[in-house]
């Protein structure tokens, strides 16, 4: 069958569009991050809130890899100040977990927790952490990887740690005063 180039055109658009609603994956590297800043950002993208084509009644998100979420960083006192709430449904079944406790049982949980509030309370919201795929580590399976279509910048810059900084730099990095050779502290 020959193709005239008025058919050809429409065929090639109604791909176009069908690609238009097509779900990509993103990762986004979490260390070093606050999980609440992150979460706003990851929520946004899980409700499709960054394409041109976003509507709140449409489902058009996107899926969200997030590695590294055992090396969060909360502000100040929050590991100790931050409590999460749970109730088993049954009598006397309330509990408070802080935040340090549950990181030390699940890395990823204070992550996913922040994402959830994050989210609408919409009927949505269980549909859209569904597209969301957390990794304590930086070690994501093949079948994920194989997906990935692009990368969610960081908020925070990630800090340097000082056996990263080669010795030739140290050196000449400038220097207020020289200690004496007997100072102790």
């Amino acid at each position: 069958m020959r193709l005239t180039p008025l058919l050809r055109r429409s065929l090639s658009a109604s791909v176009d569009q069908k690609l238009t609603f097509a779900r990509l994956w993103a990762v986004f590297d979490a260390k070093h991050q606050n999980p609440f800043n992150s979460a706003e950002l990851i929520a946004n993208v899980l409700q499709g809130k960054d394409k041109p084509l976003y509507h709140y009644h449409t489902d058009c998100g996107d899926h969200v890899v997030v590695i590294n979420c055992k090396d969060i960083s909360l502000p100040w006192y929050e590991w100790k100040y931050r409590m999460y709430y749970h109730h088993t449904d049954y009598a006397g079944g309330a509990s408070w977990t802080a935040a340090w406790e549950m990181h030390d049982k699940n890395p990823t949980k204070v992550l996913e927790k922040a994402v959830y509030r994050a989210l609408p309370g919409d009927l949505t919201r269980r549909l859209r952490m569904s597209r969301l795929h957390l990794y304590a580590d930086d070690s994501i399976p093949d079948e994920i990887k194989e997906n990935i279509t692009r990368q969610l910048r960081q908020l925070r810059k990630v800090p340097r740690k000082l056996d990263d900084i080669p010795e030739d730099e140290r050196r000449s990095f400038p220097k207020l005063f020289d200690f004496p050779e007997n100072h102790t502290l």
